[in-house]
């Protein structure tokens, strides 16, 4: 069957998009597609695969995102971004409330954060702190700037929950070494973690009067990843509960792959603005019982996006 797709990025996060609303295939077909076009080394690449999907009565659309291993993730914000961008261009409107694997979250098209740049913001929550929520598996309620018993750190951590879960670290310097043994550990599933989870070491950077976050994230079923939309929501947050920040105050949160203006409030929700860039458009043959891939054809290039894109990267310091 020929599958169609915008390759995709949302702060360097980058996917294939497929418009799926129309399309009913087994769930593990889904899999296998994702796993061969989010694979690096195949004909595409990414962070995941995104699906636009069938809202309801209180959603005009939906989103699935499944990370390039065909695990399915609860959320992904920068992914939102671009799903939310393709929905708004097919149903002809600007905003929406877009539904989620295991919860929803606000969207609509907002100024271009830069000439060029087609920019969304995003509000979800509440979020949750509950170790629970987490999936920590220890006797504490919360963990809220502490260390967590039975973790190979004694780093102190945030846990949240955005509903994907994530431990966020404040460091003087991110150290990647550390992070990514870190990463491995709860990658493997222990009993602390049986579900996994994303961390994140995030350094404030900026003045008193103008902090900004650096972000540097081990994403579930990623790895190592130069974006994380959820992470840097989880951060946000992090940084208001703990202090770091004010709540209600727009921030600017860099990670390797660009940048976005985001904010949390006392009520745990968290709101992000960041690009929607669409690079080019494909169409590709795939097998849905084998996963095998076939006779690539770009339909489209966007170069004008690409440009404005790096224009904006060009002029901020991450």
């Amino acid at each position: 069957m020929q599958i169609e797709f915008v390759k995709c990025h949302g702060s360097g996060n980058d996917f294939p998009l497929v418009d799926a609303r129309a399309l009913d295939l087994p769930e593990d077909a889904w899999v296998r597609l994702a796993r061969a076009l989010a694979d690096r080394a195949g004909p595409v690449g990414g962070d995941g695969l995104l699906l636009l999907t069938r809202g309801d009565a209180t959603h005009a659309f939906g989103m699935r995102m499944f990370n390039p291993d065909g695990s399915e993730a609860e959320t992904c914000l920068n992914g939102v971004r671009c799903t939310a961008r393709l929905g708004f261009e097919r149903l002809g409107i600007a905003e929406a409330r877009v539904l989620l694997k295991t919860s929803d979250a606000e969207a609509a098209l907002q100024p271009e954060l830069a000439p060029g740049v087609t920019t969304i913001r995003t509000r979800v929550g509440p979020v949750s702190t509950l170790a629970s929520d987490v999936g920590l598996r220890i006797d504490a309620r919360e963990v809220i700037d502490a260390p967590i018993p039975g973790f190979p750190s004694e780093r102190a951590f945030t846990a949240v929950a955005m509903p994907n879960p994530h431990l966020v670290s404040f460091v003087d310097r991110v150290d990647e070494a550390e992070l990514v043994a870190l990463g491995d550990w709860c990658e493997a599933g222990p009993a602390l973690l049986p579900a996994r989870g994303n961390v994140s070491f995030v350094e404030v950077r900026g003045s008193a009067e103008a902090p900004a976050l650096f972000v540097r994230t081990y994403e579930r079923g990623v790895g190592l990843t130069n974006s994380c939309g959820s992470a840097m929501a989880a951060s946000t947050y992090a940084a208001a509960r703990t202090g770091r920040i004010a709540f209600d105050r727009e921030t600017q949160v860099f990670n390797r792959g660009g940048m976005v203006r985001a904010s949390a409030t006392q009520a745990a929700e968290v709101t992000i603005a960041g690009n929607a860039t669409f690079e080019w458009d494909g169409r590709i043959s795939f097998d849905p019982e084998t996963g095998a891939l076939s006779a690539l054809e770009v339909i489209g290039r966007r170069p004008a996006e690409v440009a404005a894109w790096d224009e904006m990267l060009a002029t901020i310091s991450r």
